[in-house]
Protein backbone atom coordinates (compact mmCIF):
# COMPACT_ATOMS: atom_id res chain seq x y z
CA UNK A 1 0.00 0.00 0.00
CA UNK A 2 2.85 2.39 0.85
CA UNK A 3 4.42 1.80 -2.58
CA UNK A 4 1.10 2.46 -4.34
CA UNK A 5 0.53 5.72 -2.46
CA UNK A 6 4.04 6.91 -3.15
CA UNK A 7 3.74 6.08 -6.85
CA UNK A 8 0.40 7.89 -7.05
CA UNK A 9 1.91 10.93 -5.35
CA UNK A 10 4.79 10.96 -7.82
CA UNK A 11 2.42 10.58 -10.78
CA UNK A 12 0.29 13.44 -9.48
CA UNK A 13 3.33 15.67 -9.10
CA UNK A 14 4.59 14.95 -12.61
CA UNK A 15 1.10 15.39 -14.07
CA UNK A 16 0.89 18.86 -12.54
CA UNK A 17 4.27 19.75 -13.98
CA UNK A 18 3.32 18.52 -17.46
CA UNK A 19 -0.04 20.31 -17.34
CA UNK A 20 1.47 23.76 -16.88
CA UNK A 21 0.93 25.95 -19.93
CA UNK A 22 -1.69 23.67 -21.50
CA UNK A 23 -4.50 25.35 -23.48
CA UNK A 24 -7.00 24.75 -26.25
CA UNK A 25 -6.12 24.30 -29.91
CA UNK A 26 -5.54 26.92 -32.62
CA UNK A 27 -7.35 25.09 -35.45
CA UNK A 28 -7.42 27.72 -38.24
CA UNK A 29 -6.25 31.14 -39.38
CA UNK A 30 -6.87 33.71 -36.60
CA UNK A 31 -7.71 30.85 -34.17
CA UNK A 32 -11.47 30.62 -34.73
CA UNK A 33 -14.26 31.16 -37.30
CA UNK A 34 -14.78 34.71 -35.97
CA UNK A 35 -11.11 35.38 -36.94
CA UNK A 36 -10.52 37.30 -33.71
CA UNK A 37 -6.90 36.19 -33.26
CA UNK A 38 -7.59 35.54 -29.58
CA UNK A 39 -6.13 32.60 -27.70
CA UNK A 40 -5.85 31.31 -24.16
CA UNK A 41 -3.02 29.96 -22.06
CA UNK A 42 0.32 31.07 -20.69
CA UNK A 43 2.13 34.12 -22.09
CA UNK A 44 5.55 33.96 -23.69
CA UNK A 45 7.49 36.69 -21.91
CA UNK A 46 11.15 35.81 -22.53
CA UNK A 47 11.31 33.82 -25.76
CA UNK A 48 13.87 31.15 -26.40
CA UNK A 49 13.99 28.85 -29.40
CA UNK A 50 12.24 25.56 -28.74
CA UNK A 51 12.83 24.34 -32.31
CA UNK A 52 12.80 25.39 -35.93
CA UNK A 53 12.09 23.36 -39.04
CA UNK A 54 13.40 24.16 -42.53
CA UNK A 55 11.00 23.71 -45.44
CA UNK A 56 12.01 23.92 -49.08
CA UNK A 57 10.57 27.41 -49.64
CA UNK A 58 9.53 30.67 -48.05
CA UNK A 59 6.78 30.38 -45.44
CA UNK A 60 3.99 32.94 -45.84
CA UNK A 61 1.41 30.48 -44.51
CA UNK A 62 0.32 30.72 -40.89
CA UNK A 63 0.21 27.69 -38.61
CA UNK A 64 -2.74 25.78 -37.23
CA UNK A 65 -2.00 23.75 -34.09
CA UNK A 66 -4.25 20.86 -33.06
CA UNK A 67 -3.65 17.91 -30.72
CA UNK A 68 0.08 18.58 -30.44
CA UNK A 69 0.64 18.92 -34.20
CA UNK A 70 1.58 22.05 -36.18
CA UNK A 71 0.14 22.23 -39.71
CA UNK A 72 1.60 24.80 -42.11
CA UNK A 73 2.23 25.36 -45.83
CA UNK A 74 5.31 26.49 -47.75
CA UNK A 75 6.10 27.97 -51.15
CA UNK A 76 7.78 24.64 -51.94
CA UNK A 77 4.20 23.43 -52.50
CA UNK A 78 4.07 21.21 -49.43
CA UNK A 79 1.78 21.13 -46.43
CA UNK A 80 3.70 19.95 -43.35
CA UNK A 81 2.62 18.27 -40.13
CA UNK A 82 5.22 18.82 -37.40
CA UNK A 83 5.41 17.73 -33.78
CA UNK A 84 4.52 20.77 -31.67
CA UNK A 85 7.01 19.75 -28.99
CA UNK A 86 10.05 18.80 -31.08
CA UNK A 87 9.46 20.10 -34.61
CA UNK A 88 9.98 16.61 -36.03
CA UNK A 89 8.24 16.09 -39.36
CA UNK A 90 5.32 13.70 -39.05
CA UNK A 91 4.31 13.90 -42.71
CA UNK A 92 4.16 16.21 -45.70
CA UNK A 93 1.87 16.34 -48.72
CA UNK A 94 2.95 17.89 -52.01
CA UNK A 95 0.42 19.95 -53.93
CA UNK A 96 0.98 21.27 -57.43
CA UNK A 97 1.52 24.90 -56.39
CA UNK A 98 2.82 27.28 -53.77
CA UNK A 99 0.91 27.47 -50.50
CA UNK A 100 0.07 30.84 -48.97
CA UNK A 101 -3.14 29.55 -47.38
CA UNK A 102 -3.28 28.68 -43.69
CA UNK A 103 -4.65 25.19 -42.98
CA UNK A 104 -7.89 24.65 -41.08
CA UNK A 105 -8.24 21.46 -39.04
CA UNK A 106 -11.60 19.95 -38.13
CA UNK A 107 -12.73 16.42 -37.38
CA UNK A 108 -9.34 14.87 -38.10
CA UNK A 109 -9.09 16.53 -41.53
CA UNK A 110 -6.77 19.31 -42.75
CA UNK A 111 -8.24 21.75 -45.28
CA UNK A 112 -5.94 24.06 -47.25
CA UNK A 113 -5.76 26.01 -50.50
CA UNK A 114 -2.95 25.96 -53.06
CA UNK A 115 -1.77 28.02 -56.03
CA UNK A 116 -2.52 24.95 -58.21
CA UNK A 117 -6.15 26.20 -58.10
CA UNK A 118 -7.30 23.55 -55.64
CA UNK A 119 -8.67 23.17 -52.15
CA UNK A 120 -7.39 20.00 -50.44
CA UNK A 121 -8.74 17.82 -47.66
CA UNK A 122 -6.04 15.63 -46.07
CA UNK A 123 -6.13 13.07 -43.30
CA UNK A 124 -4.69 14.94 -40.30
CA UNK A 125 -2.86 11.85 -38.99
CA UNK A 126 -1.35 10.48 -42.19
CA UNK A 127 -1.46 13.27 -44.77
CA UNK A 128 -3.35 11.03 -47.22
CA UNK A 129 -5.59 13.00 -49.59
CA UNK A 130 -9.29 12.56 -48.95
CA UNK A 131 -10.49 14.88 -51.71
CA UNK A 132 -9.59 17.98 -53.70
CA UNK A 133 -11.80 20.59 -55.34
CA UNK A 134 -10.66 22.59 -58.36
CA UNK A 135 -11.53 26.28 -58.59
CA UNK A 136 -10.85 28.56 -61.54
CA UNK A 137 -7.62 30.02 -60.15
CA UNK A 138 -5.19 29.88 -57.22
CA UNK A 139 -6.44 29.70 -53.65
CA UNK A 140 -4.48 31.86 -51.18
CA UNK A 141 -7.50 32.38 -48.92
CA UNK A 142 -7.50 30.35 -45.70
CA UNK A 143 -10.54 28.09 -45.23
CA UNK A 144 -13.01 28.39 -42.39
CA UNK A 145 -14.75 25.14 -41.44
CA UNK A 146 -18.08 25.49 -39.68
CA UNK A 147 -20.86 22.92 -39.23
CA UNK A 148 -19.49 20.56 -41.84
CA UNK A 149 -18.96 23.23 -44.51
CA UNK A 150 -15.67 24.61 -45.86
CA UNK A 151 -15.80 28.31 -46.81
CA UNK A 152 -12.96 29.78 -48.88
CA UNK A 153 -12.19 32.41 -51.54
CA UNK A 154 -10.31 32.09 -54.83
CA UNK A 155 -8.53 34.29 -57.35
CA UNK A 156 -11.30 33.32 -59.79
CA UNK A 157 -13.41 35.98 -57.96
CA UNK A 158 -15.59 33.38 -56.22
CA UNK A 159 -16.47 32.52 -52.65
CA UNK A 160 -17.05 28.77 -52.29
CA UNK A 161 -19.00 26.67 -49.82
CA UNK A 162 -17.94 23.00 -50.02
CA UNK A 163 -19.17 19.90 -48.24
CA UNK A 164 -16.41 19.10 -45.74
CA UNK A 165 -16.90 15.34 -46.12
CA UNK A 166 -16.61 14.92 -49.89
CA UNK A 167 -15.75 18.36 -51.31
CA UNK A 168 -19.03 18.71 -53.20
CA UNK A 169 -19.85 22.32 -54.11
CA UNK A 170 -22.81 23.64 -52.14
CA UNK A 171 -22.81 27.18 -53.55
CA UNK A 172 -20.64 29.95 -54.98
CA UNK A 173 -20.89 33.71 -54.89
CA UNK A 174 -19.10 35.75 -57.55
CA UNK A 175 -17.45 39.08 -56.69
CA UNK A 176 -15.90 41.54 -59.13
CA UNK A 177 -12.22 40.67 -58.61
CA UNK A 178 -9.87 38.07 -57.08
CA UNK A 179 -10.22 37.15 -53.41
CA UNK A 180 -7.20 37.07 -51.09
CA UNK A 181 -9.24 37.60 -47.91
CA UNK A 182 -10.20 34.69 -45.68
CA UNK A 183 -13.81 34.33 -44.55
CA UNK A 184 -15.14 34.85 -41.04
CA UNK A 185 -18.27 32.85 -40.26
CA UNK A 186 -20.51 34.01 -37.42
CA UNK A 187 -24.18 33.36 -36.66
CA UNK A 188 -24.92 31.87 -40.07
CA UNK A 189 -23.23 34.69 -42.00
CA UNK A 190 -20.02 34.57 -44.08
CA UNK A 191 -18.03 37.82 -44.05
CA UNK A 192 -15.29 38.15 -46.68
CA UNK A 193 -13.44 40.87 -48.55
CA UNK A 194 -12.61 41.10 -52.24
CA UNK A 195 -10.11 43.13 -54.24
CA UNK A 196 -13.17 44.62 -55.97
CA UNK A 197 -13.28 46.86 -52.88
CA UNK A 198 -16.28 45.28 -51.16
CA UNK A 199 -16.73 43.51 -47.87
CA UNK A 200 -19.54 41.00 -48.37
CA UNK A 201 -21.98 39.45 -45.92
CA UNK A 202 -23.41 36.22 -47.36
CA UNK A 203 -25.96 33.77 -46.01
CA UNK A 204 -23.87 30.76 -44.95
CA UNK A 205 -26.51 28.25 -46.10
CA UNK A 206 -27.35 29.67 -49.53
CA UNK A 207 -24.65 32.21 -50.46
CA UNK A 208 -27.31 34.90 -50.85
CA UNK A 209 -25.86 38.39 -50.44
CA UNK A 210 -27.16 40.11 -47.32
CA UNK A 211 -25.16 43.31 -47.79
CA UNK A 212 -21.87 44.72 -49.02
CA UNK A 213 -19.77 47.71 -48.01
CA UNK A 214 -17.11 49.56 -49.99
CA UNK A 215 -14.90 52.61 -49.56
CA UNK A 216 -13.61 52.23 -53.10
CA UNK A 217 -10.35 50.44 -52.29
CA UNK A 218 -9.40 46.73 -52.48
CA UNK A 219 -9.52 44.43 -49.47
CA UNK A 220 -6.89 41.76 -48.82
CA UNK A 221 -7.35 41.86 -45.03
CA UNK A 222 -9.57 39.21 -43.46
CA UNK A 223 -12.45 40.46 -41.31
CA UNK A 224 -12.77 39.83 -37.58
CA UNK A 225 -16.17 39.81 -35.85
CA UNK A 226 -16.74 40.78 -32.21
CA UNK A 227 -19.84 41.93 -30.34
CA UNK A 228 -21.91 42.59 -33.45
CA UNK A 229 -19.22 44.56 -35.30
CA UNK A 230 -17.08 43.52 -38.29
CA UNK A 231 -13.52 44.91 -38.43
CA UNK A 232 -11.44 44.96 -41.61
CA UNK A 233 -8.56 46.81 -43.29
CA UNK A 234 -8.56 48.49 -46.73
CA UNK A 235 -5.74 49.27 -49.14
CA UNK A 236 -6.17 53.01 -48.67
CA UNK A 237 -4.87 52.52 -45.12
CA UNK A 238 -8.29 52.59 -43.51
CA UNK A 239 -9.45 50.28 -40.71
CA UNK A 240 -13.25 50.12 -40.57
CA UNK A 241 -15.86 48.88 -38.14
CA UNK A 242 -19.20 47.89 -39.66
CA UNK A 243 -22.51 46.83 -38.20
CA UNK A 244 -22.66 43.05 -38.73
CA UNK A 245 -26.42 43.11 -39.36
CA UNK A 246 -26.69 45.74 -42.11
CA UNK A 247 -23.11 46.76 -43.01
CA UNK A 248 -23.48 50.40 -41.98
CA UNK A 249 -20.25 52.16 -41.05
CA UNK A 250 -19.66 52.64 -37.33
CA UNK A 251 -16.17 54.18 -37.48
CA UNK A 252 -13.05 54.48 -39.62
CA UNK A 253 -9.43 54.95 -38.60
CA UNK A 254 -6.72 55.93 -41.05
CA UNK A 255 -3.19 54.54 -40.83
CA UNK A 256 -0.31 55.94 -42.88
CA UNK A 257 -0.31 53.31 -45.64
CA UNK A 258 -1.94 50.17 -47.05
CA UNK A 259 -3.46 47.70 -44.57
CA UNK A 260 -3.15 44.03 -45.56
CA UNK A 261 -2.87 42.74 -41.99
CA UNK A 262 -6.01 41.19 -40.50
CA UNK A 263 -7.31 42.61 -37.23
CA UNK A 264 -7.34 40.88 -33.87
CA UNK A 265 -10.39 41.81 -31.80
CA UNK A 266 -9.99 41.06 -28.10
CA UNK A 267 -11.50 42.52 -24.92
CA UNK A 268 -12.81 45.68 -26.54
CA UNK A 269 -9.63 46.45 -28.49
CA UNK A 270 -8.75 46.01 -32.19
CA UNK A 271 -5.08 45.29 -32.98
CA UNK A 272 -3.84 45.57 -36.57
CA UNK A 273 -0.66 46.12 -38.59
CA UNK A 274 0.00 48.50 -41.46
CA UNK A 275 2.55 48.94 -44.22
CA UNK A 276 3.51 52.18 -42.45
CA UNK A 277 5.56 49.87 -40.14
CA UNK A 278 3.16 50.24 -37.20
CA UNK A 279 0.98 47.99 -35.09
CA UNK A 280 -2.09 49.85 -33.84
CA UNK A 281 -4.41 49.31 -30.89
CA UNK A 282 -7.82 50.92 -31.42
CA UNK A 283 -10.86 51.22 -29.19
CA UNK A 284 -13.27 48.67 -30.66
CA UNK A 285 -16.31 50.83 -29.96
CA UNK A 286 -15.26 54.18 -31.44
CA UNK A 287 -11.94 53.59 -33.25
CA UNK A 288 -9.91 55.92 -31.02
CA UNK A 289 -6.20 55.14 -31.11
CA UNK A 290 -4.99 53.70 -27.81
CA UNK A 291 -1.37 53.21 -28.89
CA UNK A 292 0.89 52.33 -31.78
CA UNK A 293 4.25 50.58 -31.90
CA UNK A 294 6.71 51.22 -34.75
CA UNK A 295 8.78 48.37 -36.16
CA UNK A 296 11.58 48.74 -38.71
CA UNK A 297 9.59 47.10 -41.49
CA UNK A 298 6.15 46.86 -43.07
CA UNK A 299 3.63 44.76 -41.15
CA UNK A 300 1.71 42.21 -43.23
CA UNK A 301 1.49 39.79 -40.31
CA UNK A 302 -1.77 39.65 -38.35
CA UNK A 303 -1.55 40.01 -34.57
CA UNK A 304 -2.43 37.27 -32.09
CA UNK A 305 -3.40 38.16 -28.54
CA UNK A 306 -2.93 35.79 -25.61
CA UNK A 307 -2.91 36.72 -21.92
CA UNK A 308 -2.35 40.48 -22.37
CA UNK A 309 0.47 40.05 -24.90
CA UNK A 310 0.23 40.95 -28.61
CA UNK A 311 2.34 38.72 -30.89
CA UNK A 312 3.07 39.88 -34.45
CA UNK A 313 5.71 39.64 -37.16
CA UNK A 314 7.34 42.37 -39.28
CA UNK A 315 9.34 42.59 -42.47
CA UNK A 316 12.25 43.73 -40.33
CA UNK A 317 12.64 40.00 -39.66
CA UNK A 318 11.41 40.12 -36.08
CA UNK A 319 8.60 38.49 -34.15
CA UNK A 320 7.40 40.89 -31.45
CA UNK A 321 5.76 40.51 -28.07
CA UNK A 322 4.03 43.74 -27.02
CA UNK A 323 2.13 44.71 -23.89
CA UNK A 324 -1.52 44.66 -24.97
CA UNK A 325 -2.46 47.57 -22.70
CA UNK A 326 0.38 49.99 -23.43
CA UNK A 327 2.12 48.78 -26.60
CA UNK A 328 5.45 48.63 -24.79
CA UNK A 329 7.84 46.11 -26.31
CA UNK A 330 8.32 43.11 -24.07
CA UNK A 331 10.63 41.27 -26.46
CA UNK A 332 11.60 40.63 -30.05
CA UNK A 333 13.08 37.54 -31.69
CA UNK A 334 14.93 37.85 -34.98
CA UNK A 335 14.64 35.36 -37.83
CA UNK A 336 16.69 35.35 -41.04
CA UNK A 337 13.84 36.56 -43.24
CA UNK A 338 10.76 38.76 -43.40
CA UNK A 339 7.92 37.58 -41.15
CA UNK A 340 4.59 37.85 -42.96
CA UNK A 341 3.16 34.71 -41.35
CA UNK A 342 0.72 35.31 -38.50
CA UNK A 343 1.56 33.68 -35.16
CA UNK A 344 -0.42 30.91 -33.48
CA UNK A 345 0.04 30.99 -29.72
CA UNK A 346 -0.93 28.25 -27.28
CA UNK A 347 0.48 26.22 -24.43
CA UNK A 348 3.10 28.89 -23.74
CA UNK A 349 4.57 28.57 -27.25
CA UNK A 350 4.54 30.95 -30.26
CA UNK A 351 4.47 29.17 -33.65
CA UNK A 352 5.18 31.22 -36.78
CA UNK A 353 6.74 30.97 -40.24
CA UNK A 354 9.40 33.17 -41.87
CA UNK A 355 10.50 33.93 -45.41
CA UNK A 356 13.83 32.33 -44.47
CA UNK A 357 11.97 29.08 -45.14
CA UNK A 358 11.67 28.04 -41.51
CA UNK A 359 8.88 27.39 -39.05
CA UNK A 360 9.72 28.61 -35.54
CA UNK A 361 8.51 27.57 -32.09
CA UNK A 362 9.41 30.02 -29.32
CA UNK A 363 8.78 29.46 -25.63
CA UNK A 364 9.83 30.68 -22.21
CA UNK A 365 13.17 29.44 -20.85
CA UNK A 366 13.15 26.29 -18.76
CA UNK A 367 12.38 26.71 -15.07
CA UNK A 368 15.34 27.43 -12.80
CA UNK A 369 17.52 24.40 -12.08
CA UNK A 370 16.52 24.51 -8.42
CA UNK A 371 12.92 23.77 -9.37
CA UNK A 372 13.96 20.95 -11.70
CA UNK A 373 16.35 19.66 -9.05
CA UNK A 374 13.49 19.64 -6.54
CA UNK A 375 11.40 17.46 -8.83
CA UNK A 376 14.29 15.08 -9.50
CA UNK A 377 15.08 14.91 -5.78
CA UNK A 378 11.44 14.18 -4.94
CA UNK A 379 11.28 11.37 -7.49
CA UNK A 380 14.60 9.98 -6.24
CA UNK A 381 13.39 9.98 -2.63
CA UNK A 382 10.17 8.24 -3.64
CA UNK A 383 12.13 5.55 -5.50
CA UNK A 384 14.47 4.98 -2.54
CA UNK A 385 11.63 4.83 -0.01
CA UNK A 386 9.65 2.49 -2.23
CA UNK A 387 12.70 0.21 -2.63
CA UNK A 388 13.28 0.11 1.13
CA UNK A 389 9.61 -0.61 1.74
CA UNK A 390 9.71 -3.41 -0.81
CA UNK A 391 12.77 -4.99 0.91
CA UNK A 392 11.12 -4.77 4.35
CA UNK A 393 7.86 -6.30 3.11
CA UNK A 394 9.75 -9.05 1.32
CA UNK A 395 11.73 -9.91 4.51
CA UNK A 396 8.57 -10.02 6.60
CA UNK A 397 6.86 -12.30 4.11
CA UNK A 398 9.92 -14.55 4.08
CA UNK A 399 10.04 -14.60 7.93
CA UNK A 400 6.34 -15.46 8.18
CA UNK A 401 6.81 -18.23 5.62
CA UNK A 402 9.73 -19.71 7.57
CA UNK A 403 7.76 -19.60 10.86
CA UNK A 404 4.85 -21.42 9.26
CA UNK A 405 7.18 -23.99 7.81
Amino acid sequence: MLIVLLCLSTFSLLARVNAQGSSSDWPMFRANPSRTGAGTGSPVLTPTLLWNYSTGGEVYSSPAVVDGVVYIGSLDGDIFALSATSGAKLWNYSTGGQIYSCPAVAGGVVYVGSADDKVYALNAYSGVKIWSFTTGSQVDSSPAVVNGVVYVGSYDNNVYALNATDGAKLWTYTTGDPIWSSPAVVNGVVFIGSTDGNLYALNASSGFKLWSYSNGYPIESSPAVMNGLVYVGFENGSVSALNAVDGTSVWNFSTGKVVKSSPAAVNGVVYIGSLDHNIYALNATNGAKLWNYSTDGTVYSSPAVVDSVVYVGSEDGNIYGLNASSGAKLWSYRTDGYVESSPAVLGGVVYVGSLDGKVYALTNPLKPPSSLFGIILTVAVVVVVASVAFVIIRKRLKTNWNVKS
